[in-house]
């Protein structure tokens, strides 16, 4: 095992040493040994592979958080995680071109066909809350153990749709952007207090009545960003007026949905 500076380390491995230490402060490739007096950081031949494998993965735009949970994995679950992240990358990027498409569409003034947008009351609710604050590529890791926790029927919730949970976002996100991120869960009037002691680090709070906007989300579309546009346009269409801090309510897993399926609702409450 050669022991090597991080300037050698970092040609060798493809890597500029300010992403080492990027790396390094994020646990994703720490040095192998630190110098006590002077704090240089020593690194070992043998985690070259690993390094290079960061690189290729960072060429993909791949988060660094993502990258972690990939490196962790057995070699075989490996490629399937990173085919799985690659098609969630072509779906972003068809969802980039149909909103360039609804851009050139809106410069020429031609007519853009939007979602289908209804109207329904919701109403009064509690509800379990948790936020951060969140880039784009964080939603995932925060939102997805929520959903299972809050999701399945061992939570007791409210009938229908109003008792589904659901991410409400207060913000715009972006990959270096970061807003606040609310995970809502409603409650069962009756077993708030019982639910609410097994759930201490989040928060109790209350939903008032109200109507809102919403349309349904296919797999095929999941990425798209027209159904923001379709909510915007209808508020324009009908004089109305919104709080905009859009809802997203799950309805299926999308590992177990055709690419016709509903996954999601976007919903906006009107003012």
């Amino acid at each position: 095992m050669e022991s090597l500076s991080i300037g050698t380390f970092a040609r060798l491995a493809r890597l500029s040493p300010k992403a080492l230490r990027l790396y390094a402060e994020s646990g994703l490739l720490p040095p192998a040994h630190v110098d006590a007096d002077t704090g240089y950081r020593w690194y070992s031949s043998t985690q070259l592979p690993r390094a290079r494998q960061i690189a290729r993965l960072r060429r993909l735009d791949m988060p660094l958080t993502r990258i972690r949970s990939v490196l962790d994995l057995p070699p075989e679950q490996r490629a399937r995680e990173l085919g799985a992240y690659w098609d969630e990358q072509q779906r972003a990027f068809a969802a980039k071109g149909e909103l360039v498409g609804f851009l050139i569409a809106q410069l020429t003034g031609k007519q853009v066909a939007m979602y289908d947008v209804s109207i329904r009351d919701i109403p009064a609710r509690t509800v379990l809350r948790q936020t951060d604050h969140l880039t784009a590529d964080q939603i995932g890791e925060f939102a997805t153990p929520l959903f299972a926790r809050f999701g399945g029927p061992a939570v007791p919730r409210p009938e229908g749709i109003a008792g589904l949970p659901f991410l409400r976002y207060h913000g715009e996100l972006g990959a270096d952007d970061d807003a606040p991120v609310e995970f809502c869960c409603p409650i069962s009037e009756s077993d708030i207090d019982a639910v609410a002691k097994q759930f201490p680090e989040m928060i109790v709070g209350t939903e008032q009545a109200g109507r809102e906007i919403y349309l349904g989300i296919p797999k095929s579309d999941m990425m798209t960003a027209l159904g923001f546009e379709s909510l915007h346009q209808w508020l324009l269409d009908h004089n109305e007026e919104s709080d905009w801090r859009p809802r997203q309510i799950f309805l299926r897993d999308p590992a177990h949905a055709d690419e016709s399926d509903i996954i999601y609702e976007l919903a906006v409450t009107l003012t």
